[in-house]
């Protein structure tokens, strides 16, 4: 029977994405878990695997950009013909022939056909993704009590996840004394990668650890490798017709991908991608925001002097080193806690300021910038900020980041100080109201008794709404940071 290959949701934010790359070619055997795309969302671009094995057709072309939940190929058995439109959002089954559907599976399910209820719109059916299926199957989960954010109230495995964090510690593992819960897909997983889960920081609900918990420790591996024997369940297939991950080198193994390439006259730079929604984002924040930047020069001389001693003293420690940009990220968050006002989103209704402070931190990858977020920032030590913004920005270059850790900023701080950038204007993400830029690092001079004396200076470049926030609440909330900036020792804690 026909498989659907539709257009996953990768974070909970993601509406559309674009195919930037088929991976296989038509026709080619493929089994679960081979990369079958790669897709450029807003946020990262990604490989997607194949959640089911059989020859490939593709109904859209590489390049096309489509909903969450769109049509993109089929997966079909020998002889077999792709039904259906091709590229418009569908239900799960509403392809695999005239008016058929495959039956509905519940979280249990192991394949036997089970009626459900009325749900997500469609009487009778349950409307789910196959890889929401497999994660709720590993987790004991009944999909009929999973809420689902996909086109027409779809499930995906992130709603999967999602319902398993929520769950209180009494119905996934019990909470050890002094411990954090977790549901039995985090344990299976922990267990994958090698992890003791006592030592891993729960974001969710009353400490819960989540699935996104445990990529920030360890990156997921690929899903192709958790399970080999389905990859060698049809070998005479995969041989005959070899996928072209196996018979040759991808085009991106092969040779460097233009995007990742020095652009050159005469290249034509497609607004698609990373790039387009670069593009798309930033074109409406000036479009809808009042947006002003105030210039601020911060003396940096004590946080030098800090930074140095903590060298010397932590050298034979565990403890990261905090960099520059790293006191800077912890005085930014300090000072919204004192200026709510800058830590806000503006929506119809009013200026809603929030409750967490959540800090974005720009990272220049090929092709444009992401911007990885530090949850509570303002609750972390100064050497675990230092910790988390490493690792977080590794993972932006190499790739490895998920959608997840992209998700939620209510503040960014981006420098330009590495390339030798005084003053910026940055422009402020959708859903914020305010944006911090970072010059460079260099001498400034000061008058005492009427000699010069060298110290350590940089600029601060404060774009902000002014629809939320005025002139003068903007200046104080910088001379705030330049006060503690100023005195770092409290930025330690």
């Amino acid at each position: 029977m026909a498989v659907e290959v539709l257009l996953p949701k990768i974070g909970l934010t993601m509406q559309e994405g674009t195919i930037d790359e088929w991976l296989v070619p038509v026709g080619a055997a493929v089994a679960e878990g081979d990369a079958l795309l790669r897709l450029a969302t807003d946020k990262v671009d990604v490989d997607v695997e194949a959640e089911a094995g059989g020859l490939f057709h593709p109904v859209v072309p590489a390049g096309a950009t489509v909903p969450t939940g769109a049509l993109i190929g089929w997966l079909l058995a020998e002889g077999e013909q792709p039904p259906g439109p091709a590229g418009t959002p569908m239900p799960a089954g509403s392809g695999a022939g005239a008016g058929a559907s495959p039956p509905a599976l519940t979280g249990t399910d192991t394949g036997v056909a089970s009626p459900v209820p009325s749900v997500n719109g469609t009487a009778g059916r349950l409307l789910s993704s196959p890889n929401a299926r497999r994660v709720a199957t590993a987790a004991g989960v009944d999909l009929t009590a999973v809420r689902g954010t996909g086109p027409g109230g779809r499930i995906v495995s992130e709603d999967v996840e999602e319902f398993l964090a929520a769950l209180p510690g009494d119905l996934g593992t019990p909470v050890p004394p002094g411990g954090s819960s977790f549901s039995p897909l985090v344990r299976k997983l922990a267990k994958e990668r090698g992890l003791d889960l006592s030592a891993v920081t729960g974001t969710g609900p009353g400490g819960r650890i989540r699935r996104s918990d445990l990529d920030a420790v360890t990156p997921a591996p690929p899903h192709r490798d958790a399970t080999p024997p389905r990859r060698d369940a049809t070998p005479p297939r995969r041989d005959a017709t070899p996928s072209r991950r196996d018979a040759t080198p991808s085009r991106r193994d092969a040779t460097p991908s233009r995007r990742d390439a020095t652009p050159r006259p005469g290249d034509v730079l497609p607004l698609t991608g990373m790039r387009g929604a670069i593009a798309r984002r930033m074109h409406a924040s000036l479009q809808e925001m009042a947006q002003l930047t105030h210039g601020y020069e911060v003396r940096m001389d004590s946080v030098v002097s800090l930074r140095d001693r903590l060298k010397e003293e932590w050298a034979d420690s565990d403890l990261p080193v905090p960099g520059l940009n790293d006191f800077l990220l912890k005085a930014a968050a300090l000072a919204l806690r004192e200026h709510p006002l800058l830590n806000a989103t503006v929506r119809e209704d009013g200026i809603h300021l929030l409750d967490g402070i959540h800090l974005g931190f720009a990272v220049a990858v090929p092709g444009g910038l992401m911007v990885p977020v530090i949850e509570d920032a303002v609750e972390l030590p100064l050497s675990e900020m230092a910790r988390r913004s490493r690792v977080l920005a590794q993972a932006a270059r190499e790739g490895r980041i998920s959608p997840a850790q992209l998700e939620g900023a209510t503040f960014t701080v981006t420098s330009l100080g590495g390339y030798g950038v005084d003053f910026f204007t940055p422009v402020i993400n959708p859903g914020n109201v305010a944006i911090l830029g970072v010059g460079r690092l260099r001498d400034g001079v000061e008058w005492a008794d009427g000699r010069p004396l060298r110290t350590r200076v940089l600029t601060l470049s404060l774009t902000f709404d002014h629809r939320a926030v005025d002139g003068a609440p903007a200046a104080e909330y910088l001379r705030t940071v330049g006060d503690l900036l100023r005195r770092p020792l409290r930025l330690l804690v």
